[in-house]
């Protein structure tokens, strides 16, 4: 021990030792906690109570554990807004915005009264304090990531109500900060609403308009992701110039980068990493190094603070949440998901309670004394570990409820095919693949590049860097690839056999580049495989990025309804509106609209929809109003002989040089086989159909005259 101490002192103030040690808490934490089903937040936070100086004195809270600290609050802040479900938030903004009014209102009410009365402080140490109560940090929200559910509406409705209690929160906080500078007067009200509005503005209308030039212009993952967090520290500290804490401008950058940063694209997956990784344990440990607990526990006083603070903020989130579930007729799974969510207190909190602790009244004491500072710290532990546990049980009950498949998907499997042979387009054919798959199959996208016989040792290598590369965007997104390599007498050859004997069942392929004027507009090997593989095949080219694009053009044939693959490609395009966050806009004529709108009403209510009428396909002239440079333009096309086939369609190539040539697009054949066709023409009466209601009418007539006549 003394050799020990010959080196080393404590706390531990060499950089090399103190990331050491952070990583190895961050590593083994999560290990040892597993097994007694304790979440892993809580370890991050036990861990740095006991490393802390006021633990074990192992480590001191140095400028790393408060620079780290601060990226980790953004971070979480930023992925709270970054994953939210748009669609979702908007349709239940309401309930969200009830949630926050609730969760702000109720706690800070009846903290106010319970200060002045029992605590017996004054007005404004009540207010500042309840308002601490009313606070919430998104702590736990790493759990519902972990499980895969922060698409739910329950955690749209937890965030969104966050992102409205903490703004009044820190309104709160701004209001009695400025009660005792010399400047608080009706101007400077003024002018912090007036700051906060318009860097609001600036977040809200300039950032997404400088991410889309920047992602178009640079792919680089790596470059994005430095741009993107830079993004996200301009606008907290826009944020903190105009009076406020930054997390409100690290919330509003997750909320308007959510369409660009689609949640299975490679940038996703390294916010995510870096994110879970580093930055949030970081952060975590550096609260837990805040709690003092000999402080805490040696003053009588402190620990009645600390008991009615916690009572207040964890009576008053249920309640809030209680009442939203009874008001909106939510279910206990999502109520209780809810309250998790809203519980934990770390940001808001600290920010409220170190402001109050440095404001010197007149007579000389702290407009929060040291008992609300140390009771405050064991409120952030307490909540935090409550909120932990139930996001936790909640997050895993509503997980293991998604996880059990229905009967169609029991009888059904997927497996997306995509020949690799050009490096360049690779990454937006893994891109679309990624976003059109089913998260409910694994292993179900493969990458094949084929060789000839005539293949040489260049051929070898340029088919090996094709599938690395397709390996390394699938696990950018945390997908695993299967990588296939054959040799065949030709490429068409090769595909088809591929297909058949991984029971494909559907296939991705760049659109052929023309080499001489006698090429076609599909090449040989796409139309070889439209002859031989009746899957579906999608035929694709892209000009910009797809997070980039704004919005899906979608062109459906008359009697498109019948074919096989009517519901797949139906499902992509809403898979694609929901990755891409933008509109799908569907052009087909009245009787295919309305069985596009009962699919939709049936399976995909919350997918953005427009609809427009297109009866003649011999000129595709009225669609070049509606796509612009950055829109996807989706022709649903079919084989020769199939239900929906039309002569036209063998214009399509010379209408689309024409009109669509410098437009992304997306040219799909649908399946051929398959008995979805059954479910497709079992639908209820088609939303607009009159033939239906023309039948029913003659059925009607002819059986009063049968029954007049007999």
């Amino acid at each position: 021990m003394e050799w020990i101490n010959q080196y080393i002192t404590f706390p531990i103030t060499d950089p090399t030792w103190i990331f050491l040690l952070v990583l190895v808490m961050i590593l083994f934490a999560p290990i040892l906690l597993d097994k007694l089903r304790i979440p892993h937040i809580i370890g991050m936070i036990i861990s740095g109570l006991l490393v802390g100086e006021h633990g074990f004195n192992i480590l001191a809270r140095d400028s790393s554990f408060e620079l780290f600290g601060k990226v980790g609050l953004y971070y979480i802040m930023f992925l709270a807004g970054l994953e939210m479900n748009m669609n979702d938030f908007k349709e239940n903004k309401y309930k969200a915005l009830t949630l926050g009014l609730l969760c702000f209102t109720i706690p800070i009410i009846v903290g106010f009264f319970v200060n002045l009365s029992l605590l017996h402080y004054g007005v404004a140490t009540s207010l500042l304090l309840a308002s601490m109560y009313a606070s919430n940090t998104q702590v736990s929200y790493p759990i519902v990531i972990r499980y895969g559910v922060s698409s739910q509406r329950s955690v749209s409705i937890a965030v969104g109500g966050t992102a409205v209690t903490d703004s009044l929160t820190l309104l709160v906080l701004a209001v009695v900060a400025g009660m005792y500078k010399g400047d608080a007067n009706g101007t400077y009200w003024l002018l912090l609403l007036c700051k906060v509005i318009l860097i609001g503005a600036v977040i809200i209308i300039i950032f997404p308009r400088i991410a889309r030039w920047f992602f178009r212009r640079y792919d680089e993952v790596v470059t994005q992701y430095i741009f993107v967090l830079a993004l996200v520290f301009l606008a907290a500290a826009l944020m903190e110039l105009a009076g406020m804490e930054g997390i409100l401008g690290a919330f509003l950058t997750g909320l308007v980068l959510n369409r660009m940063i689609p949640h299975v694209s490679p940038l996703m997956g390294h916010l995510e990493f870096v994110g879970n990784a580093l930055f949030i344990p970081y952060f975590l440990i550096g609260v837990g190094m805040l709690i003092n607990l000999h402080v805490l526990f040696g003053s009588f006083n402190a620990i009645v603070v600390a008991a009615v603070m916690i009572c207040v903020a964890l009576a008053g989130k249920w309640i809030a949440s209680f009442v939203v579930q009874i008001i909106f007729g939510l279910k206990r799974i999502e109520r209780r998901l809810i309250y998790g969510l809203s519980t934990a207190q770390a940001a808001a909190t600290l920010a409220a309670v170190m402001v109050g602790y440095n404001i010197i009244l007149p007579d000389g004491n702290r407009l929060l004394n040291e008992d609300v500072l140390n009771g405050t710290i064991l409120l952030i532990l307490v909540t935090c570990i409550v909120s932990s546990l139930v996001t936790d049980k909640a997050a895993r009950q509503i997980a293991m409820n998604e996880a059990q498949p229905d009967e169609h998907q029991q009888r059904t499997t997927e497996k997306i095919l995509i020949p690799v042979a050009y490096l360049d387009t690779i990454d937006y054919l893994m891109e679309l693949a990624l976003m059109i798959r089913s998260t409910k199959f694994e292993d179900n996208i493969l990458a094949l590049h084929v060789m000839t016989d005539a293949g040489t040792e260049q051929s070898e290598m340029k088919g090996r860097l094709c599938l690395d590369k397709a390996a390394k965007a699938a696990a950018g997104a945390n997908v695993k690839l299967v990588q296939l390599s054959r040799y065949d007498v030709n490429v068409s050859s090769g595909i088809i056999h591929t297909a058949k004997e991984q029971d494909a069942s559907c296939l991705v392929v760049g659109l052929h580049r023309k080499v001489n004027i006698m090429d076609s507009f599909y090449g040989k090997v796409t139309e070889n495989l439209l002859k031989s593989v009746h899957r579906e095949v999608i035929v694709a080219k892209f000009l910009m990025p797809l997070n980039t694009i704004r919005r899906i053009i979608v062109a459906v044939p008359p009697k498109a309804e019948y074919e096989a693959g009517f519901q797949k490609w139906l499902r992509n395009c809403c898979r694609m509106g929901a990755a891409l966050g933008c509109r799908v806009h569907f052009f087909a004529n009245e009787k295919t609209t309305g069985y596009i709108q009962s699919f939709l009403a049936t399976k995909y209510k919350q997918t953005r929809t427009n609809f427009s009428n297109l009866e003649k396909w011999d000129d595709l002239l009225l669609l070049t109003g509606y796509v612009s440079y950055d829109h996807l333009l989706v022709i649903i096309s079919a084989r020769r002989g199939s239900i929906s086939y039309n002569p036209l369609f063998e214009e399509l190539p010379k209408q689309i040089n024409t009109y669509f040539n410098n437009s992304s697009l997306m040219l799909v054949f649908p399946d051929q086989i398959g008995d979805e066709v059954k479910e497709t023409i079992t639908f209820s009466k088609p939303i607009g159909s009159n033939d239906v209601q023309l039948y029913e009418k003659i059925g009607a007539w002819i059986y009063k005259w049968l029954k007049k006549q007999l």
